[in-house]
C-alpha cells in the first residue's frame, strides 16, 4: 500500500487556508500548512506602530449575528473550535454616508444607517419621505431575496427544469442576476437615496452596474439584520485562534516556507516541494494562493487547458491605498459618530471606479474608526483609524521607482484633505501613520495585480456560472479567487473546500502513515 507524509497539504495561511487546514485536521486528516510569511492570517493580521496595533484589512465582519440571534459564522467558528476564544463586539451602525459641502456649509448628504432592519427603514424614510412606498418594497425584496439565497437556492441549483426553478426561486429568477444599478433605478427616483443604499459597492470593488443585485441585497440585509461586528484583538485574534485550534488537533505548520512546486503523477497530486527543497508527499492539496500562481507556476506540468481557459476570461480585481493612522485624541474630538464612514464627492459610482484605474485623487474614500464601538482598540484618549480608497495595481506597477515615494505621500495628503472636510483637524492629531499602496499589498499578500478581492466580482464570474477546475485530481482552490472576496466568504470557502476533501479522503480509504514516500523528482 502506498504511504504518504500527509493526507493533505494547504498552501497559504490566509482566511481560507486557516479554516481549511483546521477543518481537515479536526476532521481526522493529517495536514501540513505552508505559509511564506512569519505570521498567520494573510489580510487577517495586525501590526504595531508606537502605542497602536493597527488592523490590516477587516472593516466589518459579517455573518456573526448576536448571542441571542446567532448567524452562520458563529456556527462555523464553533465547529472550528474557536468561538469560545473570541470576544465579539457588535457595532451600532452600518455606516455614515456623507457628501461634503462644496462651499464649507451644510453637507449635501449626511445620513447614518443603523444596524437594525426596522430602524433602517425608518431612517431612510425620514430622509427620503417621497420614496416611502418604494423603500418599503425594496427592503421587502432585499429580505426575501436574501432568505431565498440562504435557504432555497443551494438545493434549487440542481433543478434542471426552468419552470420548476422559477417557481422555487421566484425572487432570484426575477431580480437576482440583474445588475444592481438597474434594480435600484427601477425602485427609486432619488439619486441621493440610490447612492446611499449602494454604498457597500466598495466591499465588492465594482460599480453597481457591473455586479449582480443579489450581492447588494444580501450585504444590505445581512449587515442590518445580523449586525456588523468586530472581534477584540482584531482579525489577528481570529487567525491566531484558528492556528491554535489547528495545532491543538495535531496539525503541522511551517512559517517562512512557501510552496515551490506541486508534484503530479498521471494528472493527480502526489507531493509538494517547499521553497527550501523539502518534499512532502500527500493525497490532496488546497491552494489558498491565486489560480494564476497555482496553475501557471506551482504545477510541475504545463497549465491545464481548463484552467487556462477559465483564467483567460477573467480580470484581476481592485487593490487599495490605505492610511493607518493613530491619533492623540478621542473619536469625539474629530467628530466621529459611526465606526464606518463613506465620504463621497460624486453620486455616480462609475466615476469613482474610473478613477480607481489611475493614481489621481479619489472621489470615494472610507474612514473606519476602530475604537468607536470598542475602546480597547486604541490607548485611552486616543484613536485608531484607517482611511482608504480603492485603486487598481497596474498604475502603481507602471510608476518609475524614483517617483514612488513622492507619489505615495502626495496621495496620502490628498486623502487626509478629503477626510478633513468631514472630520476636521485629523492632521494636527496624528501620532503615528503608515501608508500602504497596492504595491504594499502585493509584497505582503503575493497576489497578482496587487488584488485584495481576487478576480473582479462581476456577475459573470459568479460560481453559479463557473465549473470548478478539476483537471488535476486532488488539487483544490479556496479563497477569494474561487468566489466572492471579503472575510465571511473566504472563511466559508475554506471550510466548504476542506469538507469536500475529507469526503474524498474517506472515499479513498487509504489511512496515512508516517513513513516517507521517496520521490525521485522535484
Amino acid at each position: 500500500m502506498t504511504t504518504t507524509d500527509f493526507d493533505a497539504i494547504v498552501i497559504g495561511a490566509g482566511n481560507a487556508g486557516l479554516t481549511a487546514a483546521t477543518t481537515l485536521q479536526r476532521g481526522g486528516a493529517k495536514t501540513l500548512l505552508l505559509e511564506r510569511h512569519n505570521i498567520p492570517g494573510g489580510c487577517a493580521t495586525s501590526f504595531v506602530r508606537g502605542d497602536f496595533e493597527f488592523e490590516v484589512a477587516l472593516h466589518q465582519l459579517s455573518g456573526m449575528g448576536t448571542e441571542q440571534a446567532p448567524f452562520i459564522m458563529r456556527q462555523i467558528f464553533a465547529e472550528l473550535g474557536i468561538m469560545d476564544k473570541l470576544e465579539v463586539v457588535v457595532e451600532r451602525d452600518l455606516y455614515r454616508f456623507v457628501m461634503p459641502s462644496k462651499n464649507g456649509g451644510q453637507h449635501e448628504i449626511d445620513i447614518t444607517l443603523p444596524a437594525h432592519w426596522k430602524a433602517l427603514a425608518k431612517t431612510l424614510v425620514s430622509h427620503f419621505p417621497k420614496e416611502q412606498t418604494s423603500i418599503g418594497k425594496f427592503m421587502q425584496l432585499c429580505e426575501g431575496l436574501s432568505m431565498e439565497c440562504f435557504t432555497v437556492l443551494p438545493k434549487a441549483k440542481r433543478i434542471t427544469d426552468e419552470h420548476e426553478f422559477t417557481k422555487t426561486c421566484p425572487l432570484f429568477t426575477q431580480f437576482g442576476l440583474r445588475n444592481a444599478k438597474e434594480v435600484l433605478d427601477e425602485f427609486f427616483d432619488d439619486k441621493d437615496l440610490k447612492a446611499v443604499v449602494a454604498a457597500y459597492w466598495c466591499y465588492l470593488g465594482m460599480p453597481p452596474k457591473d455586479f449582480a443585485f443579489r450581492d447588494l441585497a444580501i450585504m444590505f440585509y445581512a449587515y442590518a439584520a445580523f449586525k456588523p461586528c468586530h472581534v477584540k484583538g482584531g482579525s489577528q485574534a481570529i487567525s491566531s485562534a484558528l492556528l491554535a485550534s489547528f495545532m491543538d488537533a495535531g496539525g503541522e505548520i511551517r512559517f517562512n516556507c512557501g510552496a515551490n512546486k506541486i508534484i503530479t503523477e498521471n494528472q493527480k497530486v502526489s507531493a509538494v516541494v517547499t521553497e527550501h527543497g523539502d518534499i512532502f508527499s500527500c493525497k490532496q492539496v488546497i491552494s489558498n494562493t491565486s489560480p494564476l500562481h497555482t496553475f501557471n507556476e506551482l504545477l510541475d506540468i504545463p497549465t491545464p487547458k481548463q484552467a487556462a481557459q477559465d483564467m483567460k476570461s477573467r480580470r484581476l480585481g481592485t487593490s487599495a491605498f490605505v492610511l493607518y493612522i493613530g491619533l492623540d485624541c478621542s473619536p469625539k474630538d474629530i467628530g466621529v459618530t459611526a465606526a464606518s464612514s463613506f465620504i463621497v464627492d460624486d453620486r455616480d459610482e462609475d466615476v469613482a471606479h474610473q478613477l480607481m484605474h489611475t493614481i489621481n485623487p479619489p472621489k470615494h474614500t472610507m474612514l473606519t474608526c476602530y475604537n468607536y464601538d470598542d475602546p480597547s482598540f486604541a490607548p485611552p484618549g486616543k484613536s485608531a483609524i484607517s482611511l482608504l480608497c480603492l485603486q487598481y495595481g497596474a498604475p502603481w506597477e507602471a510608476l518609475a521607482p524614483e517617483d514612488y515615494a513622492r507619489t505615495k505621500y502626495e496621495l496620502a495628503d490628498h486623502l487626509i484633505n478629503h477626510a478633513e472636510r468631514v472630520f476636521p483637524h485629523i492632521r494636527q492629531h496624528i501620532e503615528e501613520i503608515e501608508v500602504a499602496t497596492p504595491l504594499t499589498m502585493m509584497r505582503y499578500l503575493n497576489t497578482p495585480g496587487d488584488a485584495i478581492y481576487g478576480f473582479q466580482q462581476n456577475t459573470q464570474d459568479a460560481n453559479l456560472f463557473r465549473r470548478r477546475i478539476d483537471e488535476i485530481a486532488g488539487l483544490h482552490i479556496a479563497g477569494c479567487w474561487n468566489g466572492m472576496g471579503g472575510f465571511q466568504p473566504t472563511y466559508m470557502a475554506g471550510q466548504a473546500t476542506a469538507k469536500g476533501v475529507l469526503k474524498a479522503l474517506s472515499a479513498q480509504q487509504s489511512p496515512h502513515t508516517t513513513a516517507k514516500q521517496e520521490l525521485s523528482h522535484a
